[in-house]
């Protein structure tokens, strides 16, 4: 079995790709493609005017197909599928964004914490409720204070003197599916100071929903504050330990990311259809403007990153199979909290990058709301936020590299495996990034993750690495499947290109004679670039001759 962060010394002798999927994987993506193109997107404009008894409507409707199950054991209404299953569905379910937040809170954040922390009678009550789209769930864990610093919640709970039930006070701020909502697991502090999780109904005292947010974009899909004023909670809606609500919000968070990452990747290849089309029909001075280099230039780019971000998503799902399949659920999803982190980086900045690309290759056209392109700009941008911003997503894949590193869990001093790799991309991608994580430590110790620029360095040289690996791996496994191979090489081309910087800013800080060696062969390497003109433009004849992105779940 793969251990979390190993990709930093070798390469596996297999990823599981999109093109690995099975007969029942491929049926899952049918079904939920068909939900959404037949039921859900003919009524987005409802949607996105908060027909809250629609969106209620089709919550079930999800759950009657199934939808809803995918993570829930079989013994409490569920389907107990794998993960690649679950992020199958959130890539699939994601094209009406508004929706796809509303279901992601669902199967997601919202229910997961019962499936893994909750005792069987929390799970024999909620979970088939839950699963059916009877009930629908909401995650409350933000605060106006503490945002980023989830774990520093000012909401509290205190035992009444019954012992029979806890009395919650606080705000909880942007919780999804708010209006909605029949079960909220709430965090709060027991006494002030040990972080712990709750099942809340909608029906209880004390608690009452704040106004909508009016957002930038997801407004179709219910964002608002909870109030809670002497709420009581029955003891035996306790979720987990007490103390021990940092254990579910970060492990939930993990999964969550991995699926967050899903539905940027699903989102990306709609508006990459959509402007490739668009490009193929648009003519200017006489010909379509897919013709025109600097087109050609942003279709191969986005086109690359997509192709990268959803071969990290999958693969990622994988290695989470695996570790489940050897170990307790919530440890699995420990172990993969860097990889997990990783793609929901990498892809929802994919996804800013296509939908920004859509925009501005429809033009005028892109701006305005007639046309697709102008929503899905608007709706792209909070995945950024969601999950933990970036920026905190960073700080977390350094700071456990270097914790790993510190138990000993990282041969940082072994040297990386020989590449079996026809390119040198992987392992020059590998020896710098390594060359930079060794240095920074050298240089910060244990203090690494309090050195914020340094640290985000390290982040992006790993992700990085992540991106170049899966997609290099994925198309050396199906060279059949093209144009894999054109979609990596210049996606490599690129991503290298974008190493220089922080391993820069690192070799800056942190002098080292290895990583001066390191930066000064990537620096040569990227002085003879393999051709991205002409890489570019092949790469885009395969995509016009597609009429589409011809990889991923269809």
């Amino acid at each position: 079995m793969s251990t979390g962060a190993s990709f930093l010394f070798a390469s596996p002798a297999d990823v599981f790709t999109c093109e690995d999927f099975t007969g029942e994987h491929r049926q899952i993506a049918r079904t939920a493609l068909d939900f959404v193109r037949q039921e859900v997107l003919p009524v987005s404009d409802r949607i996105e005017r908060r027909d809250w008894p629609l969106t209620r409507q089709l919550v079930r409707r999800a759950g009657e197909l199934g939808l809803l199950a995918a993570g829930v054991p079989e013994h409490y209404g569920g389907l107990e599928l794998d993960q690649v299953s679950s992020v199958v569905l959130g890539d699939c379910l994601s094209l009406q964004a508004s929706f796809s937040v509303t279901l992601g809170g669902q199967t997601g954040i919202g229910l997961l914490p019962i499936v893994y922390f909750g005792t069987e009678e929390q799970r024999r009550r909620c979970l088939p409720r839950l699963a059916s789209g009877e009930w629908i769930g909401a995650y409350a864990l933000s605060e106006s204070s503490s945002g980023s610093d989830a774990l520093n919640a000012r909401t509290r709970a205190t035992l009444a003197a019954d012992g029979r039930h806890y009395l919650l006070n606080g705000e909880k701020m942007w919780i999804t599916n708010a209006a909605l909502a029949d079960l909220f697991v709430v965090f709060a502090q027991v006494d002030g100071e040990r972080f712990t999780a709750f099942l809340v109904e909608r029906s209880a005292p004390g608690l009452a929903i704040g106004a909508e947010e009016h957002k930038l974009g997801i407004r179709g899909s219910s964002t608002c504050p909870l109030i809670l004023t002497d709420c009581p909670v029955p003891a035996a809606n306790l979720l987990g330990e007490v103390g021990a609500g940092h254990r579910i919000a970060l492990n939930i968070l993990n999964l969550g990311r991995l699926k967050l990452a899903a539905a940027c990747v699903g989102q990306a290849r709609a508006a990459f259809d959509s402007a490739l089309r668009y490009a193929a029909e648009r003519r200017a001075f006489g010909r379509p403007i897919a013709s025109y280099g600097l087109i050609r230039q942003k279709l191969a780019r986005t086109g690359a990153r997509l192709f990268a971000s959803e071969s990290m998503v999958y693969r990622t799902a994988a290695l989470i199979d695996a570790a489940q399949a050897a170990q307790s659920s919530p440890r699995a999803l420990e172990e993969f909290a860097v990889e997990c982190a990783i793609a929901k980086v990498a892809a929802s900045e994919m996804l800013d990058l296509v939908v920004d690309e859509a925009v501005q290759i429809h033009g005028g056209y892109g701006f305005v709301e007639e046309y697709a392109a102008e929503r899905a700009f608007r709706d792209a941008r909070v995945n950024r936020i969601f999950e933990g911003t970036n920026e905190i997503n960073r700080l977390l894949v350094a700071a456990q590299l270097a914790k790993r590193a510190e138990a000993g869990r990282l041969a940082l001093d072994a040297a990386p495996a020989s590449e079996c790799m026809s390119t040198g991309d992987i392992a020059l991608a590998r020896s710098c990034t390594l060359a930079a994580f060794r240095a920074a430590r050298a240089h910060y110790g244990g203090g690494l993750a309090q050195e914020q620029e340094a640290a985000g360095a390290v982040a992006d040289l790993t992700i990085a690495l992540f991106g170049i690996e899966s997609a290099w791996l994925r198309a050396r496994k199906h060279p059949e499947a093209e144009p894999a191979a054109a979609l990596a090489a210049f996606d490599a081309a690129e991503m290298l290109a974008n190493m220089l910087e922080p391993a820069r800013l690192l070799a800056i800080e942190c002098p080292d004679g290895a990583l001066d060696a390191a930066v000064e062969v990537l620096h040569r390497h990227l002085l003879r670039p393999p051709g991205r003109v002409a890489l570019g433009r092949r790469l885009v004849a395969a995509l016009l001759a597609a009429g589409r992105y011809p990889l991923g779940p269809r």
